[in-house]
C-alpha cells in the first residue's frame, strides 16, 4: 500500500471515531481510546514502512500517545466507573507528565540529527520568543496556582507541572521549526500537531482554573487533532528526511517572519507589566524583570552571532572571488582543478580533515548535458574505488555536471567532484562548496570553448599551411591507396589527382621493400620513421631524391589514417655529396686530401694487422717547385700540380690511393702490398713519370716546358709500429732523396734516421754559426780570359764547424735556407768580403782588383730593408758601391719583378753592380734581359763542361755571349777547369771567367800569394 493511500485510511478511521466520540458520549471513553491507540499504532507502521535512519523519535513519539491516551483512559475510568468527580491530582497525571519529557526527547533528537550539531542562531531565535510564552504561562497558568492557598503542595506541582511542559514542548518545537533548511511535509504536520497539544493544554489549564471544564467538549478536538497530526507525518514519506541532516540554506539569516515573532514576544514582558500596573497592581515583578533580561540577553547574543555569520559570509565570499578569478585565468582543466582545490582548502576550517577527489567518465546517450547537480551523499553508497579515495569519511558533498567535448565525435563526459569530511561540516560548507562547483562549470565550459576556437582557428591556420607548404603531405589508408594528396604534389609528381592512386607507384620499384619496411614499422607500433631516403618518380619520368616521414593516425577521426610526409632533398643531397667530396678532396687536382688519406691509412693498417699483412707509403715531393712558382706565376704552378697528381694517379693505379697533402706534396697509399719490392717498383715509376717535362702555360699566351721531377720516399708497415712511425719513415726516406741529389727515390732505412738526426742538428748549430764566429771566407779569383790577368774576386762562405771541421757550401747553404739563417751569413760574407777587399784595394798587389763578388740569396734580398742595410756596409767599411757585384738568381728577378727590380735600380743607382748567377739554368725567357736591371751574366758550369763535346752546348753558350754583348752586359764563364775551355771562350769573345783552371777558393793568404805570382792585367 501506498504512503499516500495509507494516510487517506488513517485519515477516515480518525474521522470515523472523532464521529463516534462525539456522536454517543456513553461511548466516549472506548472511541477516545481507539483514536488514541490507533495514532500511537499508525506511528509504528510508519517507522516499520519508512525506515527512518533514526527511528528513536518515532518510538518516543508513539510512546508519548500510548502515555497520553492512557492518562485519558484512566481518567475516564475514575469518573465514569468510580464515580470520582475530577480527579486530581490522581493516576493518569503521572501518564500526562510523562508525556512531556517524551515528546521533548522526541523533538531533541529530531533537532539534532537535523542540524547535525550546535545551531546556535536557531536555538536563539527558539529561546527568544519562548522566554515570552513562558513568562505568559507563569502570569496566567503556573501563578495563580502557586498563589491559590486552597491547593496541596501536590496540588500545585502536579498543577504547575503542564505549564512548565508545555514551555519545555514549546521550547523544543520552535527550536525545531526555526532550523533552516527545506522543511519535509512530515515536520509541517508535526508541528502543526505539537502546537494543537500545546494550545489545547493551556485552555484546558484556564478551564481547571475557573471549574469549567469537562470531558467531551470541543477542546478534546485539539488533543485528536495532535493524534492524528503526529501519526500522518509518521505515515509520510517524508519523515525519513526528520532524521536526516537538512540542507542549508545560502543565507543564514533572520527572515523578517522571524524578526517580526522575535520582536512580537521581546514586547510581551512590559506589556504584562503595563496590563498589570492598570489592573491593580504588580504582582509578578521579579519574573517580568527576569523575563526582560533574559530575553535581551538573548537578543544581543542573537546579534552578535549575526555579525559573526556576516563576517565568515564575507571571508567565503572574498574566498569564491579569488577562485573565480583563478577560475577565470585557468588555462586548461587541470589549472582550474588546481583553483577549486586551492578554494576548498581555504574554506575548509583549519585543522578538519577533509578529502578531495575528482574523475571524469563517460556519460550515458540519455544523460543531460550543461546541468549542475549537488547534493550530499552516503560514501557507503558510492563505487569502491570512489569510497576508497575518500577515506573514512561517512559523508561527502558531490556535485557533478555532463559535458558534451566541442568540435569531437567523443561521447559525453561526466565530470564529478567528491569533498568529503565530518557530517556536521559538510553541512557548513555546502553553500559555498555548491557555489564553487558552480564556478568551477563554468570555467570547464570555458575552457572547453575557448579550446574549441583555438582548434578551429588551428585548423584554418593549419590548413592554409597545407595548402602552401612546399612539402607533399599524402592521407594513406590501411589498403596504401592515397586519400588526400597536398597541392605541393604538383611541382613534385607533376599532378595533384593522385587519389586512389597506390603509394607505391610514386617510387622507384627498387626502393619498394623499403618503403614497405617504413610502413610495417609505423602500423605495427614500432615507432615513427623520420628522414627515410627514396626515389621518387616524378611526372615526366625524371628521378628525385626524396626524404619520407610516416606518423600512424588512424586513431584520430579527423585523419583515420597514414600521414605521409615527402620533402624533396634533390638538391640538398646533390650540395652534400660536393661538401662531403670537398671535405675529402683537393680542390685543385681532384685527388684525396690529407684527412681521407690519413682515414683510409688507419683503415687499410687495421685490416692489414688482422691478416698479417702490411700497406706501403710514398711521399712524393717536387723538386725545385718554387722556382716555377716564382718564374711563371702561381697559375702556371697550379698547371704543373695537376699534371703531376694524373701522373702519380696514372702510375699507383685504381687499387692505391694518391693524395695530395700540400703545397707539392703528394702521397700514394699502397693497400695490397704483396712485398717491399712492389712499393719500390711504383716509386722507380713515379720518379720516372715526373721526369719528362711537362707543359704549361704562362697566362699571357706562352707556353713552357718545366720539370716535374720529384723526390719520392718509401716506407712500408712491415717494421713501422704504428701509423705515426709509418709516415715518419716516409718523410725521412723523402728527404735523404732530396739531399742525394733529387729527381730519385729512397726506401727508408735506419741509417736515415741517423742522417736526419744529424740534419736537425746541423740546422740547429748553423744558429750559433755567426755568433759563434765560425763563419771563415774563400776567394776564387775571376781573370781576364785573353790576358789571364786578376780583375776581381768572388767571396766564398765556409762553415768551421766545431765537430766536423770545415764544410762547404753544398753541407749547410740549404739548411740555413730552411731556417732563416743565410740571412744573417749573408750579412757577415757581406761585411767582410768588404772589409778584405778594401784593405787588398790599399795595398800594393790590390790595386789592380776591380770589385769584389757577393752571392745575395733570395730569402735575404727579400728581407726588408735590404738596400739600406748594403748602404750601411758601404759606408761602415769604407768601400766604393763600384767595389761591389752582388750576385742573385735568375729566379729572383722574375718573382715580384716590381718590387725586385725597383729595389735592384735602386742598388745600381748608387753604383753597386748586378750579376745574375747560374745564368741559362733557370725558365725564364731571354726577352728579359733587355729589361731586366743587370750588369752581368755568369754562365753556369754545366753549359761550360760539354763545350768541347758539344756543338748544341758550344752554340748556346756563343748565344749567350752574344746576346750579352748586344745588351752590353758582361760575362763572366763559370767552372773553367782546362785551357781548352778558356781559348774556346776566348774564341767565341767571352772575356772573363773563373774555375779550378785559374784558382780553386782560397783563403786571404793565399790569394795574395797568387796575387803576387798572378800576372798583370793591362
Amino acid at each position: 500500500m501506498s504512503a499516500t493511500r495509507m494516510q487517506a485510511c488513517f485519515g477516515a478511521w480518525i474521522i470515523a471515531l472523532t464521529a463516534m466520540f462525539y456522536a454517543f458520549p456513553s461511548l466516549s471513553m472506548y472511541s477516545w481510546a481507539a483514536i488514541g491507540f490507533s495514532a500511537a499504532a499508525a506511528v509504528l507502521v510508519g517507522v516499520r514502512v519508512h525506515r527512518p535512519s533514526k527511528p528513536l523519535p518515532w518510538y518516543l513519539l508513539s510512546a508519548v500517545l500510548v502515555s497520553f491516551t492512557a492518562g485519558d483512559t484512566i481518567y475516564n475510568i475514575q469518573i465514569d466507573y468510580l464515580g470520582i468527580v475530577n480527579p486530581f491530582p490522581s493516576v493518569a497525571d503521572v501518564f500526562y507528565l510523562l508525556v512531556y519529557p517524551m515528546l521533548a526527547g522526541a523533538l531533541l533528537v529530531f533537532i539534532r540529527s537535523r542540524a547535525g550539531g550546535d545551531n546556535r542562531a536557531a536555538l536563539l531565535d527558539a529561546l527568544v520568543p519562548t522566554a515570552g510564552l513562558g513568562l505568559l504561562s507563569w502570569v496566567f497558568l503556573i501563578s495563580p496556582y502557586i498563589r491559590n492557598t486552597d491547593l496541596s503542595i501536590l496540588e500545585k506541582l502536579t498543577s504547575t507541572g503542564y505549564p512548565l511542559g508545555d514551555v519545555l514542548a514549546l521550547a523544543m518545537l520552535l527550536r525545531l521549526i526555526t532550523a533552516g533548511g527545506r522543511k519535509p511535509i512530515a515536520l509541517s504536520t508535526l508541528a502543526a500537531g505539537g502546537f494543537s497539544l500545546l494550545v489545547t493544554d493551556v485552555v484546558y489549564g484556564l478551564r481547571q482554573l475557573d471549574g469549567t471544564w469537562q470531558v467531551g467538549g470541543p477542546v478534546d478536538s485539539g488533543w485528536i487533532l495532535f493524534y492524528t497530526a503526529t501519526a500522518l507525518a509518521a505515515l509520510h514519506p517524508s519523515m525519513r528526511e526528520m532524521t536526516a541532516l537538512r540542507t542549508p540554506s545560502t543565507a543564514v539569516m533572520a527572515g523578517g517572519r522571524r524578526i517580526a515573532v522575535m520582536s512580537v514576544a521581546a514586547l510581551i514582558a512590559p506589556a504584562v507589566l503595563l496590563v498589570e500596573d492598570l489592573t491593580g497592581g504588580v504582582d509578578d515583578a521579579l519574573m517580568i524583570a527576569t523575563a526582560s533580561a533574559t530575553m535581551f540577553l538573548l537578543v544581543v547574543a542573537r546579534v552578535s552571532g549575526l555579525l559573526q555569520t556576516q563576517r565568515e559570509n564575507a571571508t567565503r565570499e572574498r574566498t569564491l572571488r579569488m577562485s573565480a578569478a583563478d577560475l577565470v585565468a585557468a588555462a586548461d582543466e587541470v589549472e582550474a582543478g588546481r583553483a577549486v582545490g586551492k578554494a576548498i582548502s581555504s574554506i575548509v576550517p583549519d585543522g578538519e580533515p577533509y578529502k578531495m577527489h575528482y574523475f571524469r567518465t563517460d556519460a550515458a546517450p540519455g544523460d543531460a548535458t550543461g546541468m549542475l547537480i549537488t547534493g550530499r551523499v552516503h560514501t557507503a553508497d558510492l563505487p569502491r574505488h570512489v569510497a576508497a579515495e575518500l577515506g573514512n569519511f561517512s559523508w561527502a558533498l558531490y556535485g557533478e555536471v555532463v559535458t558534451t567535448p566541442l568540435g569531437t565525435d567523443r561521447p559525453p563526459q561526466r565530470s564529478i567532484a567528491y569533498l568529503a569530511a565530518d557530517e556536521e561540516l559538510l553541512v557548513e560548507l555546502q553553500p559555498s562548496f555548491e557555489a564553487l562547483m558552480a564556478q568551477g562549470t563554468m570555467a570547464i565550459e570555458r575552457i572547453a570553448l575557448n579550446g574549441e576556437i583555438n582548434r578551429r582557428a588551428s585548423e584554418d591556420y593549419f590548413r592554409a599551411l597545407i595548402q602552401s607548404a612546399s612539402d607533399v603531405i599524402l592521407i594513406v589508408g590501411d589498403d596504401e591507396n592515397i586519400r588526400y594528396a597536398s597541392p605541393s604534389a604538383l611541382p613534385v609528381f607533376g599532378q595533384t589527382d593522385l587519389l586512389g592512386t597506390s603509394l607505391f607507384r610514386l617510387f622507384a620499384a627498387t626502393d619498394h621493400a623499403e618503403l614497405r619496411d617504413l610502413l610495417s614499422q609505423v602500423l605495427t607500433g614500432r615507432g615513427p620513421r623520420d628522414g627515410v631516403d627514396l626515389t621518387a618518380i616524378s611526372g615526366d619520368d625524371l628521378l628525385l631524391q626524396v626524404e619520407v616521414t610516416c606518423r600512424d593516425l588512424r586513431d584520430d577521426k579527423a585523419v583515420n589514417g597514414l600521414v605521409i610526409t615527402i620533402r624533396d632533398v634533390t638538391e640538398r643531397r646533390r650540395l652534400e655529396n660536393d661538401l662531403a667530396h670537398q671535405a675529402f678532396h683537393d680542390t685543385l687536382t681532384g685527388l684525396a686530401n690529407r684527412a681521407l688519406f690519413q682515414n683510409r691509412l688507419e683503415q687499410a693498417a687495421a685490416v692489414a694487422g688482422k691478416a698479417r699483412g702490411s700497406v706501403g707509403v710514398l711521399f712524393v715531393d717536387l723538386d725545385d717547385f718554387k722556382e716555377v712558382n716564382d718564374t711563371l706565376g702561381h697559375a702556371a704552378g697550379d698547371q704543373l700540380l695537376v699534371a703531376v697528381g694524373q701522373r702519380i694517379t696514372a702510375v699507383a693505379g685504381p687499387m692505391n690511393t694518391a693524395a695530395r697533402t700540400g703545397g707539392d706534396e703528394f702521397a700514394v697509399l699502397m693497400e695490397h702490398l704483396s712485398s717491399p719490392a712492389d712499393a719500390e717498383a711504383i716509386a722507380a715509376r713515379i720518379v720516372a713519370a715526373l721526369s719528362e717535362p711537362i707543359e704549361v702555360s704562362d697566362g699571357q699566351g706562352g707556353l713552357h716546358l718545366v720539370s716535374g721531377a720529384s723526390s719520392v720516399g718509401v716506407a712500408t708497415s712491415a717494421d713501422a709500429a704504428g701509423i705515426s712511425e709509418l709516415l715518419r719513415r716516409a718523410d725521412v726516406a723523402m728527404y735523404v732523396a732530396k739531399t742525394d741529389g733529387k729527381s730519385t727515390w729512397r726506401r727508408y732505412e735506419d741509417a736515415m734516421h741517423d742522417a736526419m738526426v744529424s740534419r736537425l742538428e746541423m740546422r740547429s748549430a748553423l744558429v750559433e754559426a755567426v755568433p759563434g764566429n765560425q763563419m771563415r771566407l774563400r776567394f776564387q779569383p775571376i781573370v781576364d780570359l785573353p790576358t789571364g790577368g786578376v780583375i776581381g774576386l768572388e767571396a766564398l762562405v765556409r762553415w768551421q764547424h766545431p765537430a766536423k771541421g770545415l764544410l762547404g757550401p753544398n753541407e749547410f747553404i740549404e739548411l740555413s735556407e730552411e731556417n732563416g739563417s743565410v740571412v744573417a751569413i749573408g750579412g757577415w760574407v757581406l761585411r767582410e768580403a768588404l772589409l778584405t777587399f778594401v784593405g787588398w784595394r790599399n795595398s800594393p798587389i790590390g790595386g789592380r782588383l776591380r770589385y769584389v763578388s757577393v752571392n745575395v740569396s733570395a730569402r735575404q734580398f727579400r728581407t726588408p730593408g735590404f738596400v739600406d742595410q748594403v748602404r750601411d756596409v758601404l759606408q761602415e767599411t769604407g768601400a766604393r758601391p763600384e767595389w761591389l757585384l752582388l750576385e742573385i738568381t735568375e729566379s729572383l728577378v722574375l718573382h715580384d719583378a716590381e718590387q725586385v727590380w725597383q729595389d735592384l735600380r735602386e742598388l745600381r743607382a748608387m753604383g753597386v753592380r748586378i750579376a745574375i748567377d747560374d745564368f741559362g739554368t733557370g725558365y725564364s725567357s731571354l726577352s728579359y734581359l733587355s729589361q731586366m736591371p743587370v750588369d752581368v751574366l755568369k754562365i753556369d758550369k754545366s753549359f761550360i763542361d760539354d763545350i768541347l763535346h758539344s756543338g748544341q752546348q758550344m752554340a748556346l753558350v756563343e748565344t749567350i755571349v752574344s746576346l750579352a754583348r748586344t745588351l752590353d752586359l758582361d760575362v763572366v764563364a763559370e767552372g773553367i777547369e782546362l785551357d781548352g775551355h778558356r781559348q774556346a771562350l776566348v774564341q767565341m769573345g767571352c772575356p772573363y771567367g773563373q774555375g779550378f783552371l785559374f784558382s780553386r777558393p782560397a783563403t786571404v793568404d793565399e790569394i795574395g800569394q797568387w796575387l803576387v805570382a798572378s800576372p798583370s792585367h793591362h
